[in-house]
């Protein structure tokens, strides 16, 4: 199993554990984004830049994700992709997309689209909590153990 990060809005808080993560485990994670970024010197983390535009970095992992792998990312579109694949997807916040959830996931982005492109406010998501942090760290550690005993 390899990670994949969607490191353009992925935050640094959840990078931070994802790095301890691959060391502890020893499992290849790649960070790709379309700009460059600092990660630790290590043999199981890298960075991959795309170049700018709409949906590179997202094209670039459905490119490389394999069965067996887990996404990072908050972008429905990407996980959808991603599931098609047989990858698991993890949101920054800990949620788990699954075959069950991606359909009903994409209509509610859909339909919030449309609203913010008819001119309503629809907020955005609530800043990252120590709660949404703590639910990521341990579903992405249910998963890695999962993977360990496979």
């Amino acid at each position: 199993m390899k990670i994949w990060v969607d490191a353009d809005a992925c935050p640094v808080v959840i990078k931070d554990i994802l790095f301890r993560a691959a060391e502890r485990t020893q499992t290849q994670t790649t960070l790709i984004a379309n700009h460059a970024m600092r990660i630790p010197p290590s043999q199981y983390i890298t960075h991959y830049q795309v170049t700018k535009g709409f949906d590179v970095a997202d094209d670039e992992i459905v490119k490389r994700v394999e069965g067996g792998d887990l996404v990072i990312s908050s972008d429905i579109p990407l996980a959808a992709e991603a599931i098609e694949k047989g990858a698991t997807v993890l949101s920054p916040r800990g949620e788990l997309y699954t075959i069950a959830n991606i359909k009903a996931r994409l209509t509610m982005r859909d339909f919030m689209d449309s609203l913010r492109s008819s001119g309503v406010d629809t907020g955005g998501p609530p800043a990252l909590n120590q709660n949404d942090r703590k639910t990521f760290a341990d579903q992405l550690d249910k998963i890695l153990t999962q993977q360990a005993k496979a």
